[in-house]
C-alpha cells in the first residue's frame, strides 16, 4: 500500500476474509511457496498447500509428521471490536515476497485458529515485492512513526496457551546484545531483510505459536502483519553486550518495565538472568530480573526468565552446563520477585536434565542455543525432554532459523512436531 500524500487519510479499515461456520473447515487463500534455496533468495516454485491434512504432504515434498495432526491447536485467536459472527469481506495479504494466495486448498480444522481472520489497515505494502515492503517500513518510521503504537493496540491476539499447555516460541533478540554469530559466521544475523524473511517463514509454519525479540524486531514484524493472533515476548534486558567488561551488570535497555510491554498488549517479558559469584555486577541484574517479574505479575502477564550459572574464563563470560550448576541457577531464578504464579523458566538442555526438572514446578521452556551439533542430535535431545512433565515447549532462535541446510521450514516443522505432538 503506498504512502499517501501528507493530509490523506492513511487508514482504510480492515480487510477481511469471508466467514464460514464454526467449526468447518476454512480456506487458505491459495499456495504459500516453500523455497528448496536457502531463505533469503527468490522464491519460485510453484509447490502449493494440499487439501489433505497436516501429516501427509506439505508445501512439496516436505513432511510435518503426523502426530503434529492429532493436536488441538491454539485457537482462541481475538480481534478487538470484531465479533465472530461478522461476515468479512476481502482476503489477506501476501505475506512478504511470496507468491499470490490462490484461494482452492483447505485447512483441516484443528488448524482453523492459525487462519488469519482478517488484514488490519496497518500492514504495509500488501500486494508489493518484499523488497518494497521493507522500504515501506522505513518510510513509515521517517514521516508517520505513531504508526507503529496504534498497531500494536489493533493487533489481533490470542490465549497465552492452547488445549495442550505447550508453545513454540521463535527467538530473535539475540542481534541487540551485539551477538550475531552462527556456527562459523559471525555476521549470520547481521543482515535485517535476510532476518525478518527467516522469522516470516519461522511464524506462517502451522504449530509455531509465537515470537522473542526485541521492538525493533517486532515492530518490524508487526507492520509486515506477521504477528498476527501471535503469542508476543519483549525481550528486557540486553545492556549485557557479549564481550564487554560489564556484561553481567545486564541492564534493561529494551523494554525496560512491565509497563512498556502490557501498554503494547505483549504477552509477556523475558530476562536473561546470568549469576557469577564473582562479578559484582550479578546483583544488579538479579534485582532488575526480580521487580520485572513481581511487575509483569501485577499485570497477569507472563514473566520468562533465563537463567545460568556464569564465570570467566580468559576474560569471557561462559555459561556452566552440568547439572548441578543448572539446578542451582533454577532455584534462584524461581524466587525472584514477590510472586512466582506468572513466571516461566527458559533453560537449556543438558545431561540429567530429568534431575534438573526435579528442582522446580515452574512451567520450562527449552533453549536451542547456538546449533553446534547436528540437527538430529537436537531434535533427538529436545524429543526425550518434552517427556518430561514441567517441560511445556521450545524457545529456539538460531537452530531453526539458520539451520545447516537452510531451510527453515523443515527444521521448524520438525521442531513443531515435537513440541505439539508429543514426545519423539
Amino acid at each position: 500500500m503506498p504512502l499517501q500524500p501528507p493530509g490523506q487519510e492513511q487508514w482504510q479499515g480492515l480487510e477481511q476474509l469471508p466467514s464460514q461456520p464454526a467449526g468447518r473447515q476454512q480456506r487458505w487463500q491459495g499456495s504459500e511457496q516453500l523455497p528448496s534455496q536457502p531463505v533469503g533468495q527468490q522464491r519460485q516454485g510453484s509447490e502449493q498447500l494440499p487439501s489433505q491434512p497436516v501429516g501427509q504432504q506439505l508445501r512439496g515434498s516436505e513432511e510435518v509428521p503426523s502426530q503434529l495432526a492429532e493436536q488441538p491447536w491454539q485457537g482462541s485467536e481475538q480481534t478487538p471490536g470484531q465479533e465472530p459472527s461478522q461476515a468479512p469481506a476481502h482476503g489477506p495479504s501476501q505475506p512478504a515476497g511470496r507468491e499470490p494466495w490462490q484461494g482452492s486448498e483447505q485447512v483441516p480444522s484443528q488448524l482453523a485458529g492459525q487462519v488469519p481472520s482478517q488484514v488490519p489497515a496497518y500492514v504495509v505494502g500488501v500486494g508489493q515485492g518484499y523488497g518494497a515492503r521493507l522500504a515501506e517500513l522505513t518510510e513509515i518510521r521517517v514521516r508517520h512513526p505513531e504508526r507503529i503504537a496504534d498497531a500494536w493496540q489493533r493487533r489481533r491476539t490470542r490465549e497465552l496457551v492452547g488445549e495442550d499447555g505447550r508453545l513454540l516460541i521463535v527467538a530473535a533478540d539475540h542481534p541487540a546484545r551485539g551477538a550475531l554469530g552462527v556456527r562459523d559466521d559471525r555476521l549470520a544475523m547481521a543482515s535485517r531483510p535476510g532476518l525478518i524473511d527467516r522469522l516470516i517463514t519461522a511464524l506462517e509454519r502451522p504449530g509455531v505459536d509465537g515470537v522473542l525479540a526485541t521492538p525493533d524486531v517486532l515492530e518490524d514484524l508487526l507492520l509486515l502483519g506477521a504477528l498476527e493472533g501471535k503469542v508476543v515476548i519483549g525481550s528486557m534486558n540486553r545492556g549485557g553486550l557479549q564481550g564487554s567488561a560489564f556484561e553481567l551488570d545486564d541492564r534493561f535497555t529494551a523494554y525496560a518495565t512491565a509497563a512498556d510491554i502490557a501498554s503494547r498488549r505483549l504477552d509477556g517479558g523475558k530476562m536473561l538472568t546470568r549469576i557469577d559469584l564473582g562479578d559484582p555486577g550479578t546483583v544488579a541484574t538479579l534485582e532488575a530480573s526480580a521487580k520485572a517479574v513481581t511487575e509483569l505479575a501485577e499485570h497477569k502477564l507472563m514473566a520468562m526468565v533465563e537463567p545460568f550459572w556464569s564465570t570467566r574464563r580468559d576474560g569471557r563470560v561462559t555459561n556452566v552446563l552440568d547439572a548441578d550448576s543448572v539446578i542451582k541457577s533454577v532455584n534462584i531464578a524461581a524466587g525472584l520477585g514477590a510472586t512466582s504464579a506468572y513466571t516461566w523458566l527458559k533453560l537449556p538442555v543438558v545431561d540429567d536434565l530429568d534431575r534438573v526438572m526435579d528442582s522446580t514446578t515452574l512451567p520450562t521452556l527449552l533453549l536451542g542455543g547456538d546449533p553446534t551439533v547436528a540437527p538430529e542430535e537436537t531434535y533427538a535431545s529436545w524429543g526425550k525432554a518434552m517427556s518430561l512433565p514441567s517441560v511445556r515447549g521450545l524457545v529456539v532462535g538460531r537452530a531453526l532459523l539458520f539451520p545447516p541446510d537452510g531451510n527453515v521450514a523443515y527444521a521448524v516443522d520438525h521442531a513443531a512436531a515435537l513440541v505439539h505432538g508429543g514426545a519423539a
